[in-house]
């Protein structure tokens, strides 16, 4: 019988293991038995913990999904002014843990799965309405809703392709550098708004 207390431990070694795997073998090629090697525990238990590599990658989504929310409340935190809110959202978004290579394949894998799967297209869709509602929100203190919303649209776009560029090792897609352009678009944005207002 296995210790009690151990089935935490070895879900987020089997999660943290998914991830690894995923990079360094691609979705497609890696299977719940190379994982669990990676997280040195038995095939077996990977299949009674997760049931499935498909749920498995769901389990690891929902946790990388849960630590970009503790991500943005902390950035959010200390931020004041709406465009500092803005940034917030960004920087965590793009942040050293949030953009480790290794997470953003896992992003992608998981972006692959939503194509099919509805499980993993609602978790998707949780995710982008989270984001959208978040930019929206502090634009909206600055511009009319509608508009507020379509920046906050074209914002959470030019994150997704920073990952993809990150997944493709481009070398514009690193950290600071897109943070820096993803915040320019938004001021140029709010500014030209303003201007014709």
């Amino acid at each position: 019988m296995p210790k009690q207390g151990m089935e935490p431990i070895r879900r987020k070694a089997l999660i943290e293991a998914t991830i690894r795997a995923i990079h360094s073998e691609g979705y497609c090629k890696v299977t719940i038995g190379a994982i669990a090697r990676e997280a040195k525990v038995s095939t077996g238990l990977a299949h009674h913990y997760f049931g499935s590599k498909e749920q498995l990658l769901s389990a690891t989504m929902r946790e990388l999904y849960r630590q970009l929310g503790r991500d943005v409340r902390e950035q959010l935190a200390g931020a004041r002014t709406p465009m500092e809110r803005v940034s917030a959202i960004v920087r965590a978004n793009l942040s050293t843990g949030q953009f480790r290579p290794e997470v953003v394949s896992a992003w992608l894998a998981f972006y692959m799965q939503a194509q099919t799967e509805p499980a993993a297209q609602h978790l998707l869709a949780l995710y982008h309405s989270r984001m959208q509602s978040n930019l929206a929100h502090a634009l909206g203190r600055m511009l009319p809703r509608p508009l507020a919303r379509e920046i906050a649209r074209d914002t959470g776009a030019m994150i997704d392709g920073y990952y993809l560029r990150r997944a493709l090792g481009r070398p514009e897609a690193a950290t600071e550098a897109a943070v820096a352009r993803i915040e320019a678009f938004v001021a140029r944005s709010v500014s030209d708004t303003e201007t014709l207002a």
